[in-house]
């Protein structure tokens, strides 16, 4: 199995790619909705969570995980990959969202006919991280980037108020400096905001390209399982969907299948 993990409801945007990209095999999603957001939290907190999370879902079976966080890519992946796999965890592996979306930001500016002006907007501890410029620079992407965090949207999205005007009045003023500087193309660095995209797109206005980042994601997934068929043999492909949450399963449930745009049949609360 395909295990996904969030703080909430953010890494059912990526979800939703896979099953449109990879319908095929079983995935396992654990949305930490109780704790959620981690973008206010401290470093060791978030890898304290990342690291329970990572152990409920290869307990759970398993074999491939992706950080479907923002927040928890960029504070707790090099830490998990580096130092808590090898020691608990030695055949298994954990993937994380920033790098396919800068990669493939990289990939659209060196596409473009004009100079970019990259606007990033994530959580606090995601912008605070500085994660994005530094694998943008790696992938030779040196642009102008001007960044906002902006750490009211997770809870918004959670608490399901994602289409309404309270919603984006605060948008309105968190990406108001990003317009100010004439930003051309916006990175979404949480993966609840893509839930937010339509608001963001038209906030922004025709002259901002505001980028996929689940599509992305997907694609680099794709592409990971194409690369490395000694995981992939080992995945289930029975088009199975099993649902964790740390906080309420139906209110989880609820929201979930508007994201999803289909029917839960497992979901189940747990305590990590």
């Amino acid at each position: 199995m395909i295990g996904l993990f969030d703080s909430g409801l953010g890494g059912l945007t990526i979800l939703n790619y896979f099953i449109k990209k990879l319908p095929q095999y079983d995935y396992v999603y654990l949305g930490d909705s109780a704790r959620a957001p981690y973008g206010n939290k401290s470093d060791n907190l978030i890898n304290t969570y990342t690291q329970q999370a990572v152990n409920f879902l290869f307990k759970e079976g398993c074999e491939l995980l992706i950080i479907a966080c923002n927040t928890a890519s960029a504070k707790a992946l090099r830490n998990i990959q580096q130092k808590h796999l090898p020691k608990r965890h030695s055949k298994k592996r954990v993937l994380g969202v920033v790098i396919p979306v800068a990669e493939k930001t990289a990939e659209v500016i060196k596409n473009s006919n004009h100079r970019c002006r990259i606007g990033i907007i994530g959580t606090r501890a995601t912008i605070a991280s500085g994660v994005y410029e530094e694998e943008l620079n790696k992938a030779s992407a040196k642009e102008k980037i001007y960044k906002q965090a902006c750490p009211l949207l997770v809870p918004l999205v959670e608490e399901g108020w994602a289409n309404r005007r309270e919603a984006k009045m605060i948008l309105r003023y968190y990406l108001r400096p990003l317009k100010d500087n004439k930003v051309n193309t916006l990175i979404l660095a949480c993966t609840h905001y893509p839930i937010l995209y339509k608001q963001i797109k038209q906030i922004m206005g025709k002259q901002c390209r505001v980028l996929n980042s689940p599509e992305y994601v997907a694609e680099k997934l794709e592409r990971y399982l194409l690369n490395h068929p000694e995981i992939e043999k080992k995945l289930r492909k029975n088009k199975k969907r099993i649902f964790y949450t740390t906080d309420d399963a139906e209110k989880f449930k609820s929201q979930a299948e508007k994201f999803l745009s289909e029917k839960i049949k497992i979901i189940k609360k747990i305590n990590l």
